[in-house]
């Protein structure tokens, strides 16, 4: 029987205040002082851990089934890494993760290295390669309302690839700002993340990975359904209502609901207003 390694992979910053989500707190006119950025933060962070475990956990259970039905199936095993930045931080990593209580199996830390985020980028995915995974999933920590489904997908997509084609491929989910939630890809497709986040032509991240799908020669693509992550406060907002939506449709639905985010939100007491719309539309009219 066949084995075949499978990494997701958290790409992140250790949740220290004044080092992450900046935008959100006072001094750029959001709602928060840097401790408070950095706890919500945290608390996201680790949501995004628990929903990607749960996915892993859903995956093995999948290619069980599959093996049992048929011998001949590759059995896929799935590791979790979070990869930070500089080497320092690892260890400040690692002691998130354990006060954190108590994870559904070992969580590995990396550091990640280079001059740029593209850089950093591809120094995580080379080094989980370089271990002898066949497939790489990375997320940012700041997706909190990230389904689990979106990650099966993923890996189901790629693995999907690699049944068809030699080079495998990739998969992509936009975010709200034609950049990246999720990307993950195979080693023999080729793909890496140079010019993709940082480029003088101001290209958008997700066109970044279409032209260069393109000029590698058409790479194998799987496109998800977009999933936003926190820059600013009206991101914030958005995850605010999702969240708050979550929670009750777990009452009928198998949804992840980020419930260290929602207490987040609870104690700070947050709720989302938007204007009063007094416009009337008749719909026969055009639009104004």
């Amino acid at each position: 029987m066949t084995t075949q390694k499978n990494a997701l992979m958290l790409f992140s910053k250790p949740p220290i205040p004044g080092m992450v989500k900046t935008r959100l707190t006072t001094k750029y006119d959001g709602l928060f002082t840097e401790v408070q950025a950095a706890t919500l933060y945290r608390r996201m962070m680790l949501d995004v851990l628990e929903c990607a475990l749960q996915a892993l956990d859903r995956l093995e259970e999948q290619n069980r089934r599959e093996r049992e039905e048929n011998p001949d199936v590759v059995e896929q095993v799935y590791d979790m890494f979070v990869s930070t930045t500089p080497a320092k931080n690892v260890e400040v990593m690692e002691k998130v993760l354990a006060e954190s209580g108590e994870w559904s199996r070992p969580i590995h830390v990396i550091e990640d290295a280079g001059k740029v985020f593209d850089d950093h980028f591809d120094d995580a995915f080379n080094k989980v390669f370089a271990m002898g995974y066949g497939t790489c999933i990375a997320l940012g920590g700041d997706l909190p309302i990230m389904p689990r489904t979106h990650i099966i997908d993923a890996f189901n997509h790629l693995h999907r690839f690699q049944s068809l084609y030699p080079e495998g491929g990739m998969v992509l989910a936009p975010c709200q700002a034609s950049g990246t939630s999720l990307v993950g890809y195979t080693p023999e497709c080729g793909m890496n993340n140079q010019t993709v986040y940082y480029n003088a032509a101001g290209r958008p991240a997700l066109q970044a990975y279409i032209d260069k799908a393109r000029e590698l020669g058409d790479v194998h693509m799987a496109l998800l359904d977009a999933v936003p992550d926190v820059d600013n406060m009206e991101d914030f907002a958005h995850v605010v209502t999702v969240t708050n939506a979550l929670e009750h449709a777990a009452l009928s639905q198998d949804v992840f609901v980020p419930h260290r985010t929602l207490t987040f939100i609870r104690a700070m007491r947050v709720t989302v207003s938007t204007p009063p719309n007094r416009n009337f539309d008749n719909r026969d009219e055009i639009d104004k």
